[in-house]
């Protein structure tokens, strides 16, 4: 199993997690499973993270500013398919209606840099192996973007996607209590 951490987990890690973890036990394994690629976090996640909440995820997991411990998302082209369901499926509702052309193109080419695009491409092209996308999201859309959110589209394409607690009970190797 190998997990792709979306930004807003990292986030919920670093805001709601480890302010309890008082003996660095979710920490150190956390950063165990970056250093073992058992846990990837792509460039644009990184990114995404290193301007979100003033940077407080890579502040807080400074590990992650190592290239080593980043997955380059450069060599992720989307396939002619992947493009016709950003077209077509990925979008929500009318907006591509609402849009002109050029409006369009361009949040269909912001979408296709975005870090969620690139989990997607990510978990699409490594399907050989067992992928979960890991993300706070949910499937409501309340942001008024032009597509739709993140397990929206796993949903559509079949791609597992859980969340942070979800993730921890899968891990047998670490137990925490809030006290």
């Amino acid at each position: 199993m190998i997990v792709a951490i979306d930004t807003s987990s990292l986030l919920s890690l670093v805001r709601y997690y480890l302010p309890f973890d008082k003996n660095n036990i979710l920490f150190d394994f956390i950063k165990l499973k970056v250093e073992n690629k058992e846990i990837v976090i792509l460039d644009k996640v990184f990114e995404e993270s290193s301007y979100t909440a003033k940077g407080i995820v890579i502040e807080t997991l400074n590990y992650l500013k190592l290239r080593k411990n980043q997955v380059k998302t450069t060599e992720l082209l989307p396939s002619q398919k992947f493009f016709n369901q950003v077209e077509h499926n990925f979008i929500n509702g009318s907006a591509k209606n609402k849009l002109s052309t050029v409006e369009f193109e361009n949040r269909k080419n912001e979408f296709l840099e975005s870090a969620d695009a690139k989990l997607l491409l990510y978990s699409i092209k490594n399907a050989d192996r067992r992928i979960i996308i890991v993300s706070e999201e949910t499937e409501t859309n309340n942001d008024n973007k032009a597509f739709k959110k993140l397990p929206s589209i796993c949903k559509f394409l079949s791609l597992e996607i859980i969340t942070l607690p979800e993730l921890f009970e899968k891990y047998s190797g670490i137990e925490f209590e809030f006290k």
